[in-house]
């Protein structure tokens, strides 16, 4: 049975894009505007502080990594108070080596591998949506070990640099995720998945999209009357049962029709769980605002919209 992680995961289609050595000294804070990209950042060695908007401040120690799906305003700083040096990530250009803040001679107090990466996915808010604003784990070794080789891997110019970097990407997204599943977790993906009979109603609806699927049905197999499921799926979720199966549905089309494949409309339905052409596309355009042979084109890459007689 398919993992929905990985799979919405796999969907999003991360590629590194930039990455940078970090490091503060004395006395010293930045404080970066909101960039909606996803960021990541690991402490190679020492401790600052960090305050991220929305989140309670704290403290970034030796072999941390932070992941910041959707990137808000944040705050980096010594323990020292100091006036924020303001910076726009959209406007810097892309330092040709480590980026120093606070006193230039000497050692440095911390030093920090950052960087962003860029979703390729049409329905990247929606996904980013299921997930946690801020991952903050603390003593993975193996995130530090991923954090280094992708800093390595952008750095040079090797042979397949981009196909290393798109996997390895993938595998830190998947490790830093994993590691915060509990019912602990804000509503989303993580805490359904959490949660042993919500886990099996989202496993089954990936496992078989192309099933006209009822609350009543997903409650049956959780074990779980229809009204104590609905509710419980909400809470953990965050989106009531037939939202997340219409929005994961959504997102696939999309990828469908994004492709490069010679692709039938009818067989985009069929795979979504629709029966016919017209009746997704009914849906889709109502959901996504135009068409899915617009939508196709708009993408710039052939699909084709008609059904097979």
């Amino acid at each position: 049975m398919p993992d929905p992680l990985s799979q919405i995961i796999g969907l999003l289609k991360p590629r590194t894009v930039f990455s940078k050595g970090i490091a503060g000294a004395g006395r010293w804070s930045v404080r970066y505007s909101e960039f909606g990209q996803p960021g990541f950042c690991a402490v190679i060695e020492g401790r600052c502080r960090l305050a991220v908007d929305g989140e309670e401040p704290g403290t970034l120690e030796e072999g941390d990594f932070v992941l910041l799906p959707a990137t808000p305003a944040f705050t980096m700083s010594s323990f020292e108070p100091a006036t924020p040096k303001h910076i726009d990530p959209k406007a810097m250009p892309a330092p040709t080596g480590e980026v120093r803040h606070g006193r230039s001679d000497g050692p440095a107090d911390v030093r920090l591998l950052g960087g962003y990466f860029v979703f390729d996915s049409p329905d990247a808010a929606l996904l980013v949506s299921l997930l946690p604003a801020m991952v903050h784990v603390r003593g993975i070794q193996r995130l530090s070990m991923l954090v280094r080789l992708v800093g390595e891997e952008a750095s040079g110019q090797s042979i397949g640099r981009d196909l290393v970097l798109g996997r390895l990407v993938e595998v830190l997204l998947v490790e830093a995720l994993r590691t915060i599943q509990g019912k602990n977790a804000p509503p989303g993906l993580l805490r359904g998945l959490a949660d042993m009979r919500i886990s099996e109603a989202l496993r089954r609806m990936h496992d078989d999209l192309e099933r006209s699927w009822t609350v009543a049905e997903l409650a049956s197999d959780a074990g779980m009357s229809r009204s104590a499921f609905f509710d419980r799926f909400t809470r953990s979720v965050g989106l009531r049962p037939m939202e997340y199966l219409l929005a994961w549905r959504m997102a696939v089309a999309k990828d469908l029709l994004s492709g490069n494949g010679d692709i039938a409309l009818d067989e985009v339905a069929r795979r979504v769980g629709y029966g016919s052409a017209s009746t997704f596309s009914t849906a889709f355009s109502r959901h996504v605002g135009q068409s899915p042979g617009r939508y196709s084109r708009g993408k710039g890459e052939p699909v084709v919209a008609r059904t097979r007689s």
